[in-house]
């Protein structure tokens, strides 16, 4: 935001044109500057425009003063100022009246639209109150919550230029539209029941029902068993009764979706922690405008009170999410229990958002469809969230927080696209010094996804009127990401490496733009040579990055079938530690090898056959995981190193002693020795429980050990912690809470996950700091 401004001294009477950057339309932000200007007793107008809001502004030069000076102090909650400009102009004393105008198109776009709101506490008591002409309307808003990203067909913000433009405003709304006193003032999405949309009730064959009351219907349905879609506001979900077993395994059986948790939705904050235990910061975070998912600890289950188990299998967490719809408070109000709430989609394809393409989708899944005639726009996944020592961190960054901006250290002097990863994909448009980051959408691996990916990059560029110059991508040649990136022509391509873009990733994060001593740790990303990283310690900034020490490398027998089966890397480990001494361990995991199945796997490793070296600390999780019966095959990504760390208990008694080595000049982390000692404790018949707690505090202890060694040759005293492995919150918390002993700053990510998710910011800063360097900004 720009400093204070001053007002010209000379004359009674002034005039200024004001521009306001940032997210500042569909926030009710003209509605406050009219407002704020009768207030004072201005005269002029306020309008949308290219590059946000546009005032001119006329009156005592002393109330133009204060007005400016509230303009930034009392705007309001939801708006995001990024800059204001004021330039001055001659009165017109002609005693005109402030008013709100028409849209201005003139100018090149600037604008930054806004999220999609949850439903805020006024409009939620009118839809409560028997005598208010929107009483138990699933569809009402005002200019403090709902819809804006997922309808948005163009900027700037105005109801033609939304899904709403064709239902056409009532009389009564009409009239509140137009009242500087209502809180639905220029409210765009305004609707009620004799003028906005409504609900629409459907067999799965696509047979409309016709019912007077379409939201007990679906209570009923819920009560019954059966497995209803409901249309939000970014796409559908699947709903079912999430404390009945067996209901919860007929949905998992339909939507292909063995084991990953499912989210589940309660009516208020009490009903979480009947089911949770949540802290105020987690509270905050359940109840915040973007209502993400929000991983909670469980208590032991109540007789009655409990989800099934089959909601979240072997995990301590519960992704638990309060309504944020009208809609949604409705049927939780009148159902009165948890509801599973899961995305409208067969396991890795894309959430389904279009009617038809719905109907079609989940028509094999879902008994009954609560649809609604207003059109979605673009699809928009729930966001998933957690807090790590009392801070929010995001994991899946989508609905409530896209398309807001994340502001670079570097302006970028051209437009930039940057592609992100494979895994948990995003993308990110650049602008000057903001980064406009897609809402997450899913593996590119899946063709459905892919061509939502495509569609997405399109339709940003159309709203945000972008086209890249530049595009960033990761080095890694399989990944469909990388592969569209260079097929584009035209443009100057950035490779940025995996693990470099998740530091720069930490670094944007948290507005640093400094070297700093990164440790990246995930499960895959493509090395500079060609090996499979995942375990780094870097020297990194915006500029380069080197790489200081890893894990050993190992081989990946089979490819990519290792991270499928983890029993393969816990071979390997075993292996690497004992060598032909690992077949006379007394070992459970031993017992139950396949020896010929190994024998050909390791026969094909040692010829460099379809077994990739590896340094990923993903790979040493899933080691573990299987040395200790967890599971030697997964259903989903990370789901090993999940149940890992769902075993953790606070406090390690003692920590694995693990060797350092060194390569090349870089230093090595010698994992067999974490093998050695996880399986040590097993022949000492030690429980699960307590060896995985000990992996975890020897793991920070390798972290802290590394950045001591690290800094004392570099005198760098900055720790990033970046990549997936970094969704682990016991050891987010134990290595940040032993790097600050020893007297380091230590970065975690808040804004974007740390996952494969967080990538595009990355590659987009890297990007950004090249263009500022050519052109020697």
């Amino acid at each position: 935001m720009g400093p204070s401004v001053a007002v010209p001294e000379a004359g009674h009477q002034a005039r200024c044109r004001i521009v306001v950057e940032g997210v500042v339309q569909g926030v009710g932000f003209r509605p406050f500057v009219y407002r704020l200007a009768i207030a004072h007793r201005l005269g002029g107008a306020v309008r949308n425009g290219q590059h946000g809001v546009l005032i001119d502004a006329e009156g005592d030069r002393e109330a133009i003063a204060r007005f400016l000076d509230e303009l930034q102090s009392t705007a309001p909650s939801l708006a995001r100022l990024r800059h204001i400009t004021v330039s001055w102009t001659t009165p017109h004393h002609d005693g005109e009246l402030f008013r709100i105008d028409t849209s201005s198109g003139d100018g090149e776009p600037a604008l930054f639209p806004a999220p999609d709101l949850a439903v805020c506490a006024s409009c939620l008591a009118e839809m409560g109150d028997p005598g208010n002409r929107r009483h138990g309307y699933p569809f009402l808003n005002c200019t403090e919550c709902g819809p804006r990203y997922t309808i948005i067909q163009g900027l700037p913000y105005d109801r033609e230029r939304t899904s709403m433009a064709s239902f056409t405003m009532c009389p009564s709304c009409r009239e509140e539209y137009g009242d500087v006193r209502d809180r639905r003032f220029h409210a765009e999405p305004t609707a009620c029941p004799a003028c906005g949309p409504r609900l629409a009730l459907l067999y799965a064959a696509g047979r409309v029902l016709e019912v007077a009351d379409p939201i007990q219907e679906v209570v009923v349905a819920l009560r019954a068993g059966q497995i209803v879609a409901l249309k939000g506001l970014g796409g559908y979900h699947l709903a079912c009764d999430a404390t009945a077993p067996e209901v919860v395994r007929d949905l998992r059986r339909r939507k292909a979706r063995d084991a990953k948790p499912l989210a589940v939705m309660v009516g208020s904050l009490d009903a979480a922690r009947r089911l949770c235990v949540v802290s105020s910061a987690e509270a905050d975070l359940l109840q915040s405008p973007a209502r993400p998912i929000v991983l909670l600890e469980r208590r032991p289950p109540e007789a009655g009170h409990g989800v099934a188990d089959g909601v979240a299998p072997r995990l301590r967490h519960l992704g638990l999410m309060l309504p944020h719809t009208p809609l949604q408070h409705l049927l939780i109000e009148r159902i009165d229990r948890p509801l599973v709430m899961t995305s409208g989609n067969r396991s890795d394809e894309p959430i389904a958002y279009e009617d038809g393409d719905a109907l079609t989708r989940l028509g094999g899944i879902a008994d009954l469809f609560l649809a609604h005639d207003r059109p979605i726009e673009v699809r928009c996944d729930d966001s998933v969230a957690r807090c790590i020592d009392g801070a929010p961190l995001v994991l899946r960054r989508a609905r409530g927080y896209v398309p807001l901006a994340i502001s670079l250290a570097h302006e970028a002097t051209e437009p930039i696209l940057a592609c992100g990863g494979e895994l948990k994909s995003v993308f990110a448009l650049v602008r000057g010094r903001e980064v406009f980051l897609s809402q997450h959408l899913g593996d590119l691996g899946d063709e459905r996804a892919y061509r939502a990916w495509t569609d997405a990059v399109a339709h940003f560029q159309r709203l945000l009127e972008l086209t890249p110059h530049v595009v960033a991508h990761d080095l890694h040649p399989g990944y469909r990401s990388t592969a569209y990136a260079r097929m584009l022509d035209g443009v100057r391509h950035v490779p940025v490496q995996h693990h470099h873009a998740h530091i720069a990733s930490c670094l944007a994060d948290n507005g640093v733009d400094a070297r700093v001593i990164g440790v990246s740790w995930d499960g895959t990303g493509y090395g500079t040579d060609g090996h499979v990283w995942g375990g780094e310690f870097l020297l990194a900034d915006l500029d380069g990055f080197e790489r200081a020490g890893s894990f050993e490398e190992v081989a990946m027998p089979g490819g990519e079938a290792a991270v499928r089966e983890p029993w393969r890397m816990a071979a390997v480990f075993l292996q690497a530690a004992y060598g032909e001494a690992m077949g006379e361990l007394d070992l459970a995991f031993v017992r139950r090898l396949d020896r010929a199945a190994w024998r050909l796997l390791s026969r094909a490793a040692e010829r460099g056959l379809n077994a990739p070296p590896t340094s990923s600390a993903g790979r040493l999780f899933d080691a573990v995981a299987s040395l200790l019966g967890l599971r030697d095959r997964v259903d989903f990504e990370a789901q090993a190193a999940m149940e890992l760390e769902a075993l953790v208990e606070s406090g390690a008694d003692r920590v694995y002693p693990v060797g350092l080595g060194e390569d090349s000049g870089k230093l090595v982390v010698r994992t067999r020795d974490v093998i050695r000692g996880v399986v040590e404790d097993l022949l000492a018949g030690e429980e699960p429980a307590s060896i995985a707690t000990r992996f975890h505090a020897t793991l920070a202890d390798v972290i802290a050990t590394m950045c001591v060694r690290i800094r004392e040759k570099t005198q760098l005293g900055r720790v990033a912690l970046s990549g997936g492995v970094f969704q682990n919150v016991r050891l987010v918390e134990t290595a940040a809470a032993q790097l600050e002993r020893v007297g380091f700053e230590v970065l975690t990510h808040h804004q974007v996950p740390p996952n494969d998710g967080g990538l595009a910011l990355g590659q987009a800063a890297v990007a950004a700091c090249l263009t500022t360097a050519r052109t020697g900004a």
